[in-house]
């Protein structure tokens, strides 16, 4: 069963570009990654999806309901969680995460106390009083309190250190073990390559690419960077190359014991090898599918 599904879903904001025919699928008990940078319309098909800005054209369903029609009923079941947390800065966290289960007519006490341990979050402070590590806490807790089936997350952990991330996914991945479906949108990959079974990757209002993360992520490029040059070997074919006073970086597509032959007849201070960016990655999609796809 699809617990989202959109078909040819398009907003426009009158000249502005918003999102373009998303054709997108979430299976029940998916764990989906919804990637891309920012302005590139995750924002707004979330709330597309959950009936807070009405389409300018295509349709949406959540649970197999309309999102336009069944609204309420479909939000009962939903965990959802802003990239911006804002809420009423003269509440309480105690009073703010009440007010939230309230909202849904459940009883969430004893869930709320766990998340709120579990993320050390001090419920006696009022919300201008927290930093904005601890009102994405907040924002944790009321989505997750009602133990949704379906958690839609917008950029969840920018704002949370280390250690609440970590702790963040991995109450996520309770929930996802309990059968929940996960929606995490983010613009950072290896948030998505770590955590997620299935994605989409969507540019200037338009999905460019989908399949498993294991698929998204085959590539053969690299980031290559040179240190004590300042010229691009005439040997080695590459690409998105940038130059600086004292390094060369680019990606090599090509075979490694090649570049490495060439690597050892240049005067390098050091070299990096890594994984492709976000933008890198996008860039091999649109080189290999176009950007109608």
């Amino acid at each position: 069963m699809a617990v989202i599904k959109t078909i040819s879903l398009t907003k426009s904001y009158g000249k502005a570009r918003g999102i373009t025919d998303l054709d997108l699928t979430v299976n029940e008990g998916d764990y989906f990654g919804f990637i891309g940078p920012n302005g590139a319309g995750k924002s707004t098909t979330i709330r597309t999806l959950l009936g807070l800005i009405s389409p300018t054209s295509g349709r949406a369903e959540i649970f197999g309901r309309d999102v336009t029609k069944d609204k309420q009923r479909i939000l009962a079941d939903v965990g959802y969680m802003p990239s911006e947390a804002v809420f009423y800065n003269s509440m309480s966290v105690k009073d703010v995460i009440a007010f939230s289960a309230r909202l849904r007519r459940k009883d969430c006490s004893q869930e709320a106390k766990k998340l709120c341990e579990r993320l050390s979050l001090d419920i006696s402070k009022r919300i201008e009083e927290l930093s904005l590590g601890n009102r994405k806490k907040v924002a944790i807790v009321c989505a997750m309190q009602h133990k949704p089936k379906l958690c839609i997350l917008d950029e969840p952990t920018s704002g949370l250190d280390p250690l609440m991330q970590k702790e963040f996914f991995e109450i996520l991945r309770e929930r996802h073990n309990d059968g929940a479906a996960v929606f995490l949108s983010s613009h950072v990959l290896s948030e998505i390559q770590h955590n997620c079974i299935n994605a989409a990757i969507i540019k200037e209002g338009r999905i460019i690419a989908r399949d498993s993360v294991e698929n998204l992520s085959k590539t053969s490029a690299k980031r290559v960077t040179m240190h004590g040059i300042s010229v691009i070997p005439e040997k080695l074919a590459v690409r998105s190359a940038e130059i600086s006073e004292n390094s060369v970086s680019f990606l090599y597509s090509g075979n490694i014991k090649e570049l490495l032959a060439c690597a050892a007849e240049l005067p390098l201070s050091d070299m990096t090898i890594t994984e492709p960016g976000l933008d890198e990655i996008f860039m091999h999609y649109y080189e290999k599918d176009g950007e109608s796809r």
